[in-house]
């Protein structure tokens, strides 16, 4: 019997417990756990252990050291509000795809031993916080931690450099880590939609291979300059940021891969001027918001007719500081030929009386007098 069978066998135990069973303690579930893992000591990948009415994770599940994917979905993973017990540095979590863990999840510190995990889902559930543990999985590329009432993420979240895919949307969040991006250069997609996160801290503009962004129900306020240092950036969600997102800075024209993007419902009343530039743009949501620049009747034409609109505007702007400061340029260059004309006049006359003329071939000092 493989390990998976083991597995699926503890299940169908526990799914036809008493509920006096169901009171046991957790380092007797923990046992029946170890003892089912014993029974084959074979490598395991993917273990799915949904629908089994688990009401926590024992620590067992720790010494599972090839696991890429764990299924707790569909359990009754609650502690009862009556338990005494609890696990130190544990963290409640719920379902999605890898580890998918249903109602409130019990999860100890060991599973942050399992380093070659690679997706974790812990998505759906009541979470308040994540272990700072969870840097220790170095090898992991895709987390799912929506769904949940995280106040913030862990600084140490920066450590899981393998990271390619990151889900932290419809939770409690007021911000990001200041460190977040230094460490996620491997990122290339954020979903952070659905908080309440104001600012963006300047390292989330340092993951370089980011592809996909979406903040929309947020409550930024302003979108930093060094959103142009995203030079992979394909999809950008800024929608619906209501009365607080009132601008996009000038480099949004820096984002040459730039293909959709939405900044729907916000307080919008012009594009920048750079805005011409995103000639690979193919969808663009400018809706509810109250746009002078470009005018609706441009914006009602689609997209290439807003981008060329931009573009337009951008070169007439363009030309118009040219002449500007060719104008300001022949202004200096009159004023400057005056003053030399003035400087020399007075270099002659240095020292002469008003009768003095400038008679060719004189010296300095020198005085031409009429007979």
């Amino acid at each position: 019997m493989g390990m998976g069978d083991c597995l699926e066998r503890f299940c169908e135990e526990e799914t036809g417990r008493s509920d006096r069973e169901n009171d046991l303690e957790d380092g007797e579930l923990n046992q029946r756990v170890v003892r089912v893992l014993l029974r084959d000591g074979g490598a395991v990948e993917r273990v799915d252990l949904s629908r089994c009415e688990l009401r926590f994770l024992p620590e067992a599940f720790g010494k599972i050291q090839g696991l890429l994917v764990l299924d707790v979905s569909h359990n009754q993973l609650e502690i009862k509000k009556t338990r005494k017990r609890v696990p130190a540095g544990v963290v409640t979590m719920k379902t999605g795809v890898g580890w998918l863990l249903s109602a409130t999840v019990v999860i100890p510190d060991s599973l942050a031993g399992l380093q070659k995990l690679e997706e974790l889902n812990v998505s759906s559930n009541l979470l308040k916080s994540l272990p700072d543990s969870i840097g220790l999985l170095s090898d992991l590329k895709v987390l799912n931690v929506s769904g949940n009432k995280l106040n913030a993420l862990p600084a140490s979240i920066a450590r899981c450099s393998s990271l390619v895919e990151l889900d932290a949307s419809f939770n409690n969040l007021t911000c990001l880590p200041p460190n977040i991006g230094y460490g996620l250069l491997n990122l290339k997609k954020l979903s952070i939609h659905l908080n309440k996160i104001r600012t963006l801290p300047p390292s989330v503009f340092e993951m370089w291979s980011l592809q996909y962004l979406d903040a929309h129900l947020n409550m930024l306020c302003t979108l930093p300059p060094e959103i142009g240092k995203l030079a992979n950036l394909e999809v950008l969600n800024l929608s619906s940021n209501f009365n607080d997102l009132t601008e996009l800075p000038e480099t949004i024209g820096d984002l040459p891969n730039l293909r959709e993007l939405d900044i729907s419902n916000n307080q919008i009343g012009a594009l920048p001027d750079t805005f011409g530039w995103l000639e690979n743009l193919s969808k663009l949501n400018l809706d509810q918001n109250p746009l002078v620049i470009p005018p609706k009747e441009i914006v009602s034409n689609g997209v290439e007719a807003v981008v060329e609109f931009m573009l337009k505007r951008w070169v007439n702007i363009i030309e118009a500081e040219e002449k500007r400061s060719m104008v300001e340029a022949n202004k200096q260059g009159e004023t400057g030929w005056l003053a030399l004309g003035t400087s020399v006049l007075n270099y002659f006359a240095s020292g002469v009386s008003p009768s003095v003329t400038g008679s060719p071939g004189l010296r300095k000092g020198e005085v031409s007098m009429d007979p």
